[in-house]
């Protein structure tokens, strides 16, 4: 299925730019920054949720308009009122007319319709029309899986959205286990968001407050000796590769402050290949274990 799936076409790749809007990086840097990641030729996910970030992309946009990347930008709204409204909130300070993907966050009616099938979907195909919205993926949290797992059991994603796009990394997968199970039936795609899990296995481990939640730090303590054992050069090809050994990852999406890190996260995506089995099949059997423990038990926004 992913081999004919619009978004197979895009780099397995995309510059997550949350890091552009941290404020405690000179405003210029940020914006060279972006001016660099463009160089790449390779799509931006972003959000007006990101600090600063669209503003410095429409600087950045305005300065080499040549490079302007394709975009993946969250879009969420509980009707399609509001939803039309956070298009418009996202597009107009970067100076754009549309976006390759809409990440949709739904809530309220919109979250329900998506999940039981009705006529947003049809609103969410004239927007496309317009030119607003090229594709659309459906954001995917422990504490929404149910609205993704009622759309796609009941038929009704695969008439509108390309893929679901959620937390996806040796650390993490924001899908509830129903959910997960689902997907691998159905074949349906999805994207990998959150590239090396926030930092370095070992740092996450190691360093106080390098991870950002309790949970990560000692998930961390279980996953370093199986990248350990693995024999691979570096954590984030450890990452990539993980994202790669599954054939409906479309492509993953990761940030960075660095475009060293950038350019190393291009090398090992452009000659991925899949973990070795063994520690594969460890890694399920956590995150399996990991999603009914804490994971949907996990208030919103709390992971």
């Amino acid at each position: 299925m992913t081999d004919r799936n619009p978004l197979s076409a895009l780099p397995f790749f995309t510059y997550g730019t949350t890091r552009l809007g941290d404020s405690k990086i000179p405003f210029g840097d940020r914006v060279n920054l972006a001016l660099a990641a463009m160089e790449k030729n390779i799509p931006f996910h972003t959000s007006h949720q990101y600090g600063d970030t669209l503003k410095v992309l429409g600087e950045a946009f305005k300065r080499n308009p040549g490079k302007i990347p394709k975009l993946m930008i969250k879009i969420g709204g509980g009707t399609i009122e509001e939803l039309r409204a956070d298009i418009r909130k996202n597009l107009e300070p970067m100076g754009v007319a549309g976006m390759e993907v809409g990440q949709l966050c739904p809530s309220g009616s919109l979250a329900e319709q998506l999940a039981q099938g009705g006529p947003y979907y049809q609103e969410l195909k004239k927007i496309q029309a317009e030119g607003l919205v090229k594709h659309y993926v459906l954001e995917v949290f422990p504490w929404t899986s149910e609205t993704a797992f009622k759309g796609l059991a009941g038929g009704h994603l695969q008439s509108g959205v390309d893929a679901l796009i959620f937390y996806f990394n040796p650390l993490q997968r924001f899908a509830s286990n129903a959910l997960w199970d689902l997907v691998l039936e159905k074949k349906f795609p999805f994207l990998a968001l959150r590239t090396v899990a926030g930092g370095d296995v070992h740092a996450l481990r190691d360093v106080p407050g390098a991870a950002w939640k309790p949970y990560l730090q000692e998930r961390a303590v279980q996953v370093a000796p199986l990248f350990e054992r693995s024999g691979i050069d570096s954590w984030p090809e450890f990452c990539v590769r993980f994202a790669a050994s599954f054939p409906l990852v479309l492509g993953t999406i990761g940030a960075s402050s660095q475009i060293s890190r950038v350019d190393l996260l291009l090398e090992v995506s452009k000659n991925r290949k899949a973990l070795p089995k063994d520690c594969l099949e460890e890694l399920l059997k956590l995150q399996r274990r990991w999603s009914d423990e804490t994971d949907v038990k996990a208030q919103p926004w709390t992971m």
